[in-house]
Parts: structure tokens; sequence; C-alpha cells
């Protein structure tokens, strides 16, 4: 397939601007430095890109003085820092680059939210911008080939997910092998090294619980009387998963606590194939039971609306809906006042809107998707 251009290409090049900090978040091996390639590739002026894992960027940047940043990065009208959560305090030395050089535009990228907001964020409120960058969107994919391509491939691509090294890989043995690698050595390497954690296992085990239960609501008491941990250490653990950029939550949507469950979440995995790694269940979607489909779509799809709402950046909230006495709907977007529910189905099923919703929620938009109009929803 031909190279696939990421949406957010756009906006950031809209955003460089003088004197701003743009701040790109994202999982390993999501395409950051790939993305700042093509940016710096675009950019007409003078450019400079530093590995914040490397010594040498450590050391030029250890200094923390007008005189040495003027010294180092006079002239320089875009300045990449990738990986810039491994340089220590980064946030005053980046608040200090774009108050003392003048012209310089920066874009620092980091691999989770827990080290590099908490590292930069207070030091440029008001000066930076930040940015979330996710495994492909179906969108963006469909975009680089066409949506026949896709269509054909939509089962396989729930089964293997959206990472973009796959779009290189045709062997399934070695897509799986790949997708191991992602979890073991990267996204848990990562979470594991904040703050010192030790429970490796316990973290592992607490992915495999969710991922047995991605869509469906999840007590936190229960999930800890099952590891052996309190419930604060699991909510602990959740957080800094949420962090790094593999689960994301949804709670329930209510305006009528008397009848609506509020408190309950349910949670969900950016990528299919991660989800599917961490049980290392790579069976084809076809051969999967109806249960299983139906949690994968779901997945599927309630991620690639999140997806589309931060390429875009259309500020919407997430939740999912339910009353006590089991009427739900999946997925409802929140803009302002304006709400919009959506079903998800991997049939071609189309049910009405429960009788609660339409009663509750008048002005609200309801739309099924399904197995025969999903690219209406992504597009």
């Amino acid at each position: 397939m031909s190279a696939v251009r990421r949406a957010l290409q756009t906006e950031l090049e809209m955003r460089l601007k003088p004197q701003k900090v743009l701040l790109l978040f994202g999982a390993r091996r999501v395409g950051k430095t790939v993305l700042l390639q093509h940016i710096i590739q675009n950019f007409t002026g003078k450019t400079l890109l530093l590995n914040g894992e490397s010594m040498d960027t450590v050391r030029l940047l250890e200094d923390r003085s007008a005189s040495n940043y003027q010294r180092l990065f006079s002239g320089i009208d875009l300045l990449c820092i990738d990986e810039a959560q491994h340089i220590p305090d980064i946030g005053m030395k980046l608040k200090l680059i774009i108050d003392e050089v003048m012209g310089i535009r920066v874009i620092a990228t980091g691999s989770s939210s827990f080290d590099l907001q908490n590292k930069a964020g207070e030091p440029l409120v008001g000066r930076s911008i930040q940015f979330l960058l996710t495994p492909f969107s179906i969108k963006e994919l469909v975009e680089a080939t066409s949506a026949f391509e896709y269509m054909q491939q939509v089962e396989h691509r729930i089964v293997y997910g959206h990472y973009p090294e796959l779009e290189s890989i045709e062997n399934e043995k070695y897509k799986q092998e790949y997708l191991n690698d992602v979890v073991d050595a990267y996204l848990l390497r990562d979470i594991l090294a904040f703050d010192g954690l030790k429970h490796a296992q316990k973290m592992y085990d607490l992915l495999r619980l969710i991922a047995y239960q991605t869509g469906s609501e999840v007590s936190l008491d229960e999930l800890g009387s099952q590891l052996s941990l309190s419930r604060n250490t699991v909510e602990r653990y959740l957080d800094l998963l949420q962090k790094s950029f593999v689960l994301f939550r949804l709670g329930g949507f209510s305006r009528n606590l008397r009848k609506e469950v509020s408190k309950s979440s349910k949670w969900y995995f950016y990528d299919t194939g991660i989800r599917n790694a961490i049980l290392r269940d790579y069976r084809s979607f076809s051969l999967r039971s109806d249960a299983e489909r139906g949690i994968l779509w779901e997945n599927y799809f309630v991620s690639d609306r999140l997806k589309r709402n931060y390429n875009q950046r259309l500020g919407m909230n997430y939740y999912f809906w339910r009353t006590y006495d089991q009427q739900e709907i999946d997925l409802i977007e929140q803009s302002g006042d304006n709400l919009a529910a959506i079903e998800i189905k991997s049939g071609n099923k189309v049910p009405p809107a429960p009788k609660a919703f339409v009663k509750a929620y008048p002005d609200a938009a309801y739309a099924v998707l399904n197995a025969d109009n999903y690219m209406d929803f992504v597009l």
C-alpha cells in the first residue's frame, strides 16, 4: 500500500508558531518519529531533530541557561525532540528555549502522558498545545488505498489491529511475533518502569481480565479480589494503563440518577491487536463465537470514533448508557448540549432506540453501526 499520511500532520504543521511548543503524545511504535520526520521534510526553514533517549542530547541540554540554549539553537526555526520525557527538567528547559531563542518552534514527543505531561506540563501553561497520536485510524488507511480494499481486509484488521509497522509485514506468524513484542518489550516495560512499579505479573493479569471483559461494566472490587490487590491499587494500575495509551475508559452517561447507571465503567483497548496479543489469541474473526465477534467489533469501532475525535480535534466526550432495567446503548457522543447515540452490531441488525432513552433525550440523534453501513461512521 502507499504511505499512510497521518491525519494529525496537517494540524501540527498549521500549529507550528514561533515561541510555541507542540507536545505529541502516543504509545511506543505508533509512528511519532516517522511523523516528525515527515514534518521536518515539509518544513522550509532550518530544522534540528534530537533524540531524548540519547545521552548526547541530555548532556547538550544539561546546562539550563539562556546563553547555552542561544548558542545551541540560534538560527534553528524548528526544533524536534523525540522521547523528550527522558530529559531531566524537560518542562523548564523547553520554557527557557522558547523564551530565549527568538523565532524557534518546538515539537516534543513522549510515549506516555505520565512522563512528558507531568514533566513538561506546568512550566508550559499557555505556551504549549497537546496532541495524541494513535495507531492508524480507518480513515487514514482508506485514504492510503481505497474503501474497497479496506473492506476486504476489515476482519483481518480487527484481529491484528492498526500498528503502523504491521503494514509492511505480510506473514501472519511475524505479525503475531511483532504484537507480542510490542506488549512485552514496550508497553508493559514503560508502565513498569514508572515509579518503580514491581508487580509485573499483576499488571499483566489485570490486562488479561480487562481483555476478557472488554466492553462490559467492570467492578474494581471484583478485579481486586481476583488479583489479591486493593481497590486503590487496581485504580492506580488502570490509571497508568490509560496514561500509557493502552486502555481508555467510558463512564456511564446520566441526567437522571435514579434510573440511569452513572458510576460504572467500561474499558476498551486503543488497538484490538494489542488486546489479542495480551490474550495470545489470533484466531480469525470468522472462527470466533458470536459473543467474541461482538466484543472485538465493538472495541474496534468505539476506538475508531475516539481516533476521529483526536485527529479532527472535535472536543467530544464519550460514554455508554444503561438503565437499571437493562436498556442500553454502546456509545454516547456529547458535544456541548448535543447528544448522539450509536448502537454497535457485528451483524446487520438495526434495533430501535431504547424507549427510555427516547423519552429522556428526545432531541438526541440515534444510529446503528453494523456490518452493512460501518463505513458511514468512519470516513
